[in-house]
């Protein structure tokens, strides 16, 4: 099977088919940068970086670019609250997020190749702008540039929504130099409080949507593969972008493929700052193994809700418990990490990450019945390398188990382990319950295998 991916355009399953299959183009919506993420932003780079690991792997190639959005509304009123300017609230916070993503493992083969800057691309924003004025797509008016929705025909056909359903879900802004309800703020006048740039409408800031179609068509050219996001954002802003930058671009396809990311669900409501119900990616990387995150960010397939819960995230743990143990006890037998054809063959399918993860574990199923030196480095190489397209599995067993303990503190648990079992055999049971349950108080459970005893810190 070829790659399939869901296609939010049409509505169909469609097989993959880049322009360029030396270099397919994918663009993700990146943060605005005026706080730290909530956990709900990350489901996007983690689950768009397995593709992007992926396309990278079948095509030999991948241009990839995740945008920061650094000029916006809330973040001046933030840089207006601390007193400084909104680069000193724009760097710090983008400076967070790198490091958060990182510690979810979207680095390496799954990060982008791209992170443009909203600022950085001031002047294409504005050529852009006077393009769309030019052909009769936009209009200046009070030092505003926006957008003629009735300019453009297919207005609408990526969210297939109402045009009154689509005023409503745009919050619109019923200003009196709007020829219709409906146009959208290309380019907006900046007072002298507020960060701006000289334009040929006087000094101003640009709209949301306009940052987003510059910069894919900077990095990624007019016409892109793969343009990628949370589902929130599919109208008003992909919409938008789509309209602006066909328009611009004399009605060429802006994105040929639309993928879009369900939301994270917390006590039974969509993640959102506004309701207040959200956990920050950077606490929940320092309260909990980062690899237990990205596991449970995988777990429901990208296009479906997650319940986002404590117990998800102990269950996540004790799953790559399970796993670890699994690679613990085939032993030191060299393993360079081959990818099972049939984990390729799942992602194949609209990167089915559930059914990969159920694949991870029937391998490990079965690597827990090899027996001969040849077999466990089979198992162990096909484990390793479904795990590496996930990003996971990647740590060795002994750094997994101390999840933050010395080297020092490893080995003297595993002193009293081999303690006990001596115990055991010398028939002196009271030092093996003692040791047991000294054990127990620290968090260390001790689990019996085929393979002996092993243990498992608990509670981390």
């Amino acid at each position: 099977m070829s790659l399939h991916l869901y296609n939010t355009l049409t509505r169909r399953l469609e097989p993959f088919q880049p322009q360029d299959p030396a270099s397919p183009t994918m663009y993700v919506c990146g943060p605005t940068v005026y706080n730290y993420v909530h956990i709900g932003n990350a489901r996007g780079p983690v689950v768009f970086g397995v593709l992007a690991a992926l396309l990278r792997r079948r095509y030999g190639g991948l241009r990839y670019a995740r945008n920061i959005t650094d000029i916006d509304d809330k973040i001046n009123a933030a840089a207006k609250e601390a007193g400084t300017p909104i680069s000193a609230i724009t760097d710090r916070f983008a400076a967070a997020y790198r490091e958060d993503m990182a510690m979810l493992g979207v680095d390496g083969e799954f990060a982008p190749d791209m992170e443009p800057a909203a600022t950085d691309h001031i002047a294409d924003i504005i050529a852009m702008c006077e393009r769309l004025i030019a052909d009769g797509h936009a209009y200046a008016a009070e030092n505003h540039v926006l957008f003629s929705v009735a300019s453009y025909t297919d207005y609408g056909k990526l969210s297939r929504r109402d045009p009154e359903d689509m005023l409503a879900g745009a919050r619109i802004d019923l200003a009196p130099y709007k020829r219709d309800p409906g146009d959208f703020v290309l380019w907006k006048p900046s007072t002298d409080d507020l960060p701006g740039w000289d334009s040929p409408w006087g000094r101003g800031r640009p709209g949301w949507h306009i940052e987003c179609s510059a910069m894919a068509a900077a990095h990624l050219g007019e016409t892109i593969d793969i343009h990628a996001g949370g589902i929130d954002l599919q109208f008003p802003h992909h919409e938008n972008e789509i309209a602006q930058s066909e328009c611009a671009h004399g009605g060429k396809t802006f994105a040929r493929v639309w993928m879009h990311n369900g939301m994270l669900n917390f006590g039974g409501a969509k993640m959102s700052k506004s309701l207040g119900n959200i956990e920050k990616v950077h606490d929940l990387v320092r309260a909990h193994p980062p690899e237990a995150l990205r596991y449970a960010l995988l777990s429901a397939h990208y296009r479906q809700p997650l319940e986002w819960s404590d117990g998800l995230i102990e269950q996540s743990i004790r799953t790559l418990d399970r796993l670890y143990g699994t690679l613990r006890d085939l032993g030191d037998v060299d393993a360079e990490g081959r990818i099972p054809a049939e984990i390729e063959h799942i992602l194949d399918d609209d990167l089915n990450t559930p059914a990969a993860l159920a694949e991870i574990a029937r391998l490990a199923s079965e690597a827990r019945k090899a027996e001969s030196t040849d077999a466990k480095r089979e198992a162990k190489s096909a484990l390793l390398g479904a795990g590496k397209v996930l990003g996971l599995l990647q740590q060795t067993p002994a750094e997994w188990f101390a999840r933050g303990a010395s080297c020092d503190d490893d080995a003297r648990i595993q002193q009293l382990v081999d303690e006990r079992i001596a115990a055991k055999q010398a028939r002196d049971f009271a030092r093996a319950d003692a040791i047991r349950d000294q054990l127990a108080d620290e968090g260390i459970v001790l689990e019996d295998t085929p393979q002996g005893v092993r243990w498992v810190r608990k509670g981390v």
